[in-house]
């Protein structure tokens, strides 16, 4: 299955406790001969907020419902769950595919060490490859030879050569071998796996910012995407750790992994809204193919079930 084939399932799968725990909650606060009132949408707002949707997210909800009811618009339960529909969907706006119409593509694959950053670059190559392109693979985390091993594992198992040098080599020189790699065997996807240290380092955040101006001097327009992995659990942090990467490198869109993992899914919204940063791609597994495009709307139906016909 390539990034550009089915959402639906896998996503509705992996959201599956994140829709128990809104089912439970929504189902006990949208009771259907309930009245709309403000003791409800307090309510509504703290369990929205459990969902880690977020304070302000939840808030400005509460009182769209609010301006709705003094026109006359939400006037049941039923109104309400609708509306929530609406306003996730708006809140997570229009779907932004990967670019990558540039060729090579290079893709900069970004995020703390354990975010699962090394196993997205390879679900990826593993993606763009089943879609019929021509992908290349470059271990520019040279400060871990773990990394660099396991990268080159997945490079194995998936049949995509990995660019690599010996381990404590500067990471640029690996992204120049890369890029000239990638130029003369027309290659398709470039995806670049960078080191992951501590967000607060500043030493990391400079690495990156100079890989990116490698990238940008030895082919214009270069990096086309620069995609920060963030594990959805992480929640706060994670947001946090966005901010850091997006000042260092200017992120143009984010891999959101775990969501199988949390009960938290709400948590897509948060970031969209905080960060002002597209959610391109979503991991809802362990397995090969478990990477899939986002959409979302589909992802609001696997969140809170399809959407119901308001009253």
């Amino acid at each position: 299955m390539s990034l550009f084939g089915s959402f639906g399932e896998r996503v509705r799968q992996g959201l599956r406790r994140t829709r128990e725990l809104m089912d439970e909650g929504l189902g006990a606060v949208l009771a259907i001969a309930r009245p709309v009132d403000e003791a409800m949408l307090e309510e509504l707002e703290e369990t929205l907020i459990a969902a880690d949707l977020g304070a302000a997210a939840a808030g400005a909800f509460v009182k769209r419902v609010q301006d709705e009811i003094r026109r006359g618009r939400a006037v049941t339960t039923q109104d309400v769950r609708a509306s929530l529909h609406r306003f996730l969907e708006d809140s997570l706006a229009a779907a932004v595919p990967l670019a990558l119409d540039a060729h090579p593509t290079v893709i900069l694959m970004l995020g703390v060490n354990g975010a699962g950053k090394t196993t997205s670059t390879a679900k990826m190559a593993a993606s763009l490859k089943a879609d019929g392109r021509r992908v290349l693979m470059a271990a520019a985390d040279t400060f871990r030879a773990a990394a660099i091993e396991q990268l080159q594992e997945w490079g194995r198992r998936i049949d995509v050569e990995v660019i690599h040098q010996a381990p404590g080599a500067d990471p640029s020189a690996v992204v120049f071998d890369a890029v000239k790699a990638a130029t003369s065997r027309d290659v398709d996807v470039l995806l670049v796996d960078t080191a992951g240290r501590l967000h607060t380092k500043s030493n990391l955040m400079d690495e990156l910012a100079k890989l990116k101006r490698v990238l940008g001097r030895q082919l214009p327009g270069a990096p086309h995407e620069s995609l920060m992995v963030l594990e959805a659990p992480t929640g706060q942090n994670g947001l946090e750790q966005a901010r850091m990467f997006h000042a260092a490198v200017g992120l143009t869109g984010l891999v959101l992994t775990k969501l199988d993992g949390t009960a938290k899914g709400g948590i897509a919204v948060r970031i969209h809204q905080e960060l002002a940063i597209p959610i391109k791609l979503v991991g809802v597994g362990e397995q090969i193919d478990d990477l899939q495009a986002f959409d979302p709307k589909t992802f609001v139906d696997a969140l809170l079930g399809e959407q119901p016909e308001a009253g």
